[in-house]
């Protein structure tokens, strides 16, 4: 999955895609690049990010965008990363075809029966409150990391299939980075695998996080890395997501992390 990000403040990509013409230039060149699909957000969910920002604005980010890549590839599989219900139905209705919802249905009442109406692809990510909370959310220990997402993953996939949505639809994502600290990434993806038993695909987006960064501090001068140097980490943690049973990566560069995956897999056909 290649993210296309279209706002003026990711954490990433900052405004570089913001415009109509280098966002298709770019998505192009992810499915190039050997992209199987495309995400597209229009609103940054960083860490400390606040005000939301209206659906209305989100909107005319995103629906041009979806719009001129499926002019340009009509076969392009589209997913829009929102948690807002209106712009989850106009995007729909624009042609995409999953909804990546990082609150797992829960800031938008809305959202379940616009998924369960339009019968679109579901990614149900799983996050601890609001990212202006993140920094002052109580910690958890190694062994509690797991075992929460799984239950409060199950929690959001039982609301999601009473709310009508058909469980094959539904792919379910860990939320690496979403309300855990640095280090409580690190034994949620050593114990990814408890998530199969919840019988879904699995998406992960690992791609560049701040954990990354924090680890490889000291081959930085005691800083985090910058966003620009995690590029082997990122691949590092995405094989081991792979191995541990994730079917989809969410990355900024495909080419890479497409070689990569290849080995990955692999090494599970052999297994």
């Amino acid at each position: 999955m290649g993210i296309l990000n279209v706002t003026p403040d990711s954490f990433s990509d900052g405004s570089r895609y913001a415009a109509i013409e280098t966002a298709l230039e770019h998505a192009l060149r992810l499915l190039d690049e050997g992209a199987d699909l495309l995400d597209i957000g229009g609103e940054s969910t960083r860490p400390g990010r606040h005000p939301e920002i209206s659906a209305e604005e989100e909107q005319e980010r995103i629906l041009p965008v979806i719009a001129a890549v499926l002019r340009e590839r009509p076969d392009t599989v589209i997913s829009v990363d929102t948690y807002k219900a209106s712009t989850a139905q106009a995007a729909i209705q624009a042609g995409a075809e999953i909804i990546n919802d990082i609150s797992g249905f829960l800031w938008d009442p809305a959202m379940a029966s616009v998924c369960a109406e339009t019968q679109c692809g579901v990614v149900l990510m799983h996050t601890r409150g609001r990212s202006e909370e993140w920094r002052s959310l109580p910690p958890l220990a190694d062994d509690e990391v797991a075992p929460l997402v799984k239950w409060d993953l199950a929690a959001r996939l039982l609301a999601a299939t009473q709310a009508g949505v058909t469980q094959k639809h539904i792919v379910l994502d860990p939320g690496y980075g979403f309300g855990k600290s640095f280090d409580e990434n690190y034994p949620l993806l050593a114990h990814q695998d408890a998530l199969r038993e919840l019988r879904c695909g699995l998406l992960v987006g690992i791609s560049r996080k701040s954990f990354l960064g924090r680890r490889l501090a000291d081959l930085h001068g005691g800083k985090d890395a910058p966003v620009e140097a995690r590029e082997h980490a990122t691949i590092a943690a995405n094989v081991a997501a792979i191995l541990a049973g994730a079917h989809i990566v969410r990355v900024h560069a495909v080419r890479p992390m497409t070689e990569a995956a290849r080995i990955a897999d692999a090494i599970l056909e052999s297994a």
